[in-house]
């Protein structure tokens, strides 16, 4: 392993496409791996053990790709074993959660909905967080398991089809009284772009610039950290090989839209 050893970036499936644009963005000398998981898609609907089994298999096989870190782009998978993860490897585990402090760094009595898949929002490392801004702010769990399943069945370009969706899940969120909305599952921000036109004067926030930042610091400490002037490359993995065109569209969508 050595500074030019690949970052390794894992998703349930094509949400974690998101974090890997913004890692690219913000690390462009990096070599990225990106592995997902789209044969067992999705995990908000699985068991702890389920979602546990699939994530050592995948880490095993990035380990065996020599990765530096691996980034684990799925909020789901976080909530479910980051800790066993970080126990079995010895390279950093890098996991991801709803960017909620964010949200209520805004201001005093911030009005927000977390939007996420049901285990996220059941599990006790969301309570863990929500305890600590309850009392300051109102806080609202949605969880959008829709959202999940048209980014995988490449539904994102049927605008009648999103924005019907999308609107349900806004209606739920009594978006009218919000301040922002927390896309608390990387498949998400796929929809930004859809929400900044729905309810201009809600926030939207998500989390991939932050973990990307911790994941530079960490790669700094350790002398890992790809200071070559060559842009780095993506390999691109998945456990269905039908999916990997799609996921290559699904990251040039970011570049266009971004």
């Amino acid at each position: 392993m050595n500074s030019k050893s690949p970052i390794g970036v894992f998703d349930s499936g094509l949400g974690g496409i998101s974090v890997l644009h913004t890692m690219h963005s913000l690390l462009p000398n990096e070599n990225l791996i990106y592995l997902g998981d789209s044969k067992y898609n999705p995990y908000g609907t699985k068991t702890k053990e389920e979602i546990t089994k699939r994530c050592v298999a995948i880490c095993d096989e990035l380990i065996s790709h020599d990765v530096k870190t691996i980034v684990i782009a799925c909020n789901t998978a976080t909530s479910a074993c980051v800790k066993l993860l970080r126990e079995k490897y010895d390279v950093d585990i890098i996991g991801m959660e709803p960017a909620l402090k964010v949200a209520c760094d805004r201001g005093e009595h911030q009005r927000i909905a977390v939007w996420a898949t049901q285990l996220t929002l059941s599990e006790k490392k969301f309570a863990n967080l929500m305890n600590r801004f309850k009392d300051e702010h109102h806080i609202i769990k949605v969880p959008c398991p829709e959202l999940v399943r048209m980014v995988e069945d490449n539904k994102l370009d049927d605008a009648s089809l999103v924005e019907s969706c999308l609107k349900e899940y806004l209606a739920a969120s009594d978006y009218k009284n919000l301040d922002s909305i927390v896309l608390g599952c990387t498949h998400f921000p796929f929809y930004t772009k859809y929400l900044e036109k729905l309810c201009p004067n809600v926030h939207i926030i998500e989390g991939s610039v932050g973990t990307t930042l911790h994941t530079k610091d960490l790669l700094e400490q350790k002398g890992l950290l790809n200071t070559s002037r060559e842009e780095g490359q993506i390999t691109w993995m998945n456990t269905m090989d039908s999916k990997i065109e799609l996921s290559k569209c699904l990251f040039k969508k970011l570049e266009v839209e971004l």
